[in-house]
């Protein structure tokens, strides 16, 4: 029974990001800061692009702020938006709280927040850490926008503003950009798939062929090889029978010697037919030619062997030489000039093949695309108990390792996609799709975008009517105000004015006419067209001791 890889040999397969160590210096060097907050490779599509989104978002950003305030508070908030623009790939969750924030006091970030949402919800995979993500930006829009209140909105106008606000430009650009992800993912899903479903139906090809060839071998050998067998004994015995002549004798040998060739040529037959070694196929003896090949062909490659060297089964030797094959030819393919370690462990009870090649060169694409030889394997090693691992190494390369038990077996219950087949075959056999339906991700994306804007609507239709209440409970019509005369009761007047409303009001209160010594005003627009589109027609009511003393109307802005 194969035993679990030991933690020491997952030191040596795994890369350090996927082990549960603490961070180390490496980690936060500005240089290493640099590239998690400005993931590449810049190419120049790539530069071309975030400098026009950068664009895109500081100068209606600055134009916007402008409007509010002077050319350097414009200038700032246009800069730092770029700024947080380039910014938000490599940190997206970061850049949409610190956007979320700026909001509440700036308006020139209202493009930013829709690029930094749009971001968020398209790199942010897990679910748990979007949510959080998105409660901390709305909790930061909410608490800088009452903070601050550069719009002079009551409290409950402002948190519907701020809410309504953040669902339109932050939450339903996310909703999208989580779909496109998912969208994205499931058609790449898809055509891996299709891909390797290519290449299964070749390798059951390929299989049929071989268990056709082995029927044959057997056909020849059990049929023919029993006749000329026959024929062999019979002549050979016909050849010592006394009453034959000479020229007889020496006939019967002649056919015995025929019989003899005939045997002779019909065991190589079933050898060539039984001979499941392909052109690929190798073993451990063999990685030391694929070494000396790629050292031939100008690549830098070192072998190194560690540990007391074992015999190892067939599939496993096999499968010790794919991996390293796999690893040459992926370093060649997208490391051109790389140095290349090949590596073979002998630990006590596996066998650990690595391959490492270093960064590739400037101007070099070092992403290993495609998988399906990776694919392979993986459930090459699978079916044999070991493991593969294929990822970025830490100085910037690559690497390809595999954990190969010696006794060649832990082909987990349920694999018998080869029932009927030989068992020396020398490959893999196909896995079986899964037959769980799957929900469409696009499902889920739709029902989400469908609520947030349901919800929007609805906060949108309950703000618009807030707003109206306020408004009617502020307008005093003309005609009511003309009837009322200085001198009449407080309690009386009173009752000819609606409840108002300080909120709307409040901006009117420092201008006009100074307020009488000793007295107590109320504000009121007077609901009738005005004749500058920007000014408003206010009326004004004060009490003193009971009765009211002035009235006036005034035009604000």
């Amino acid at each position: 029974m194969t035993t679990k890889p030991t933690a020491r040999r997952l030191a040596g397969v795994l890369p350090a990001e996927l082990l549960p160590t603490a961070p180390t210096r490496a980690d936060l060097t500005p240089r290493a800061l640099a590239r998690r907050a400005l993931p590449g490779p810049w190419g120049v599509r790539l530069v071309v692009r975030e400098c026009v989104a950068a664009l895109f978002v500081g100068g209606p950003g600055g134009l916007i702020q402008l409007a509010d305030s002077g050319r350097g508070a414009a200038l700032a908030t246009g800069l730092a938006a770029a700024a947080l623009c380039l910014l938000r790939r490599g940190l997206p969750g970061s850049v949409l709280v610190l956007t979320g924030a700026a909001i509440g006091g700036y308006g020139g970030f209202l493009p930013l927040l829709v690029l930094a949402g749009w971001s968020a919800g398209y790199r942010i995979a897990r679910p748990p850490v979007l949510t959080a993500v998105f409660c901390l930006a709305f909790n930061a829009v909410v608490a800088f926008s009452l903070g601050l209140n550069t719009d002079g909105l009551p409290v409950r106008a402002n948190l519907v503003v701020s809410s309504v606000g953040f669902l339109l430009l932050a939450v339903l650009p996310a909703v999208v950009g989580r779909y496109r992800a998912q969208r994205r993912a499931l058609l790449t899903a898809v055509q891996e798939r299709n891909a390797q479903l290519l290449r299964e139906r070749a390798m059951i090809a390929h299989q049929a062929r071989l268990r056709e060839r082995h029927r044959i071998a057997q056909d020849m050998h059990d049929s023919l090889g029993h006749q000329l067998a026959l024929i062999a004994v019979h002549t050979g015995a016909l050849e010592v029978d006394r009453s034959l002549t000479g020229p007889q004798r020496e006939a019967v040998g002649v056919l015995r010697q025929a019989a003899a060739g005939a045997m002779r040529e019909l065991r190589e037959v079933v050898g060539l037919l039984r001979d499941d070694t392909l052109p690929e196929a190798g073993g451990v003896e063999a990685v030391e030619r694929l070494v000396e090949a790629s050292r031939a062909a100008g690549a830098a490659v070192t072998l190194t062997r560690a540990g007391e060297p074992r015999p190892l089964p067939a599939a496993s030797g096999h499968a010790a030489y794919r991996i390293v094959q796999e690893g040459l030819t992926n370093a060649h393919k997208h490391a051109p000039g790389a140095g290349i370690t090949v590596s073979l462990r002998y630990e006590p009870d596996a066998l650990v093949v690595e391959v490492h090649n270093g960064p590739p060169p400037a101007g070099a694409d070092g992403a290993v695309r495609g998988g399906q030889g990776l694919t392979g394997l993986h459930e090459r090693a699978r079916l044999l108990g070991g493991m593969v691992h294929a990822g970025a190494a830490a100085d910037g390369g690559f690497r390809l390792a595999g954990v190969l038990p010696y006794d060649g077996a832990g082909r987990p219950e349920g694999a018998d996609a080869g029932a009927g087949l030989p068992d020396d075959l020398g490959l893999d056999l196909p896995v079986p799709p899964d037959p769980t339906p799957r929900r469409s991700p696009a499902l889920g994306c739709a029902v989400g975008a469908g609520l947030v804007l349901l919800a929007s609507v609805g906060a949108l239709v309950w703000a618009v009517a807030t707003f109206l209440h306020m408004l009617d409970n502020a307008t005093l019509q003309r005609e009511t105000f003309d009837a009322l005369t200085v001198g009449s009761s407080e309690q009386e007047v009173r009752r000819q004015l609606p409840p108002g409303s300080r909120q709307l009001t409040n901006d009117y209160r420092r201008q006009g006419p100074p307020v009488p010594a000793g007295a107590s005003c109320s504000w009121f627009v007077s609901g009738e067209d005005a004749d500058a589109l920007e000014t408003e027609t206010v009326l004004r009511l004060c009490f003193r001791d009971g009765r009211l003393v002035e009235k006036q109307h005034y035009a604000a802005r």
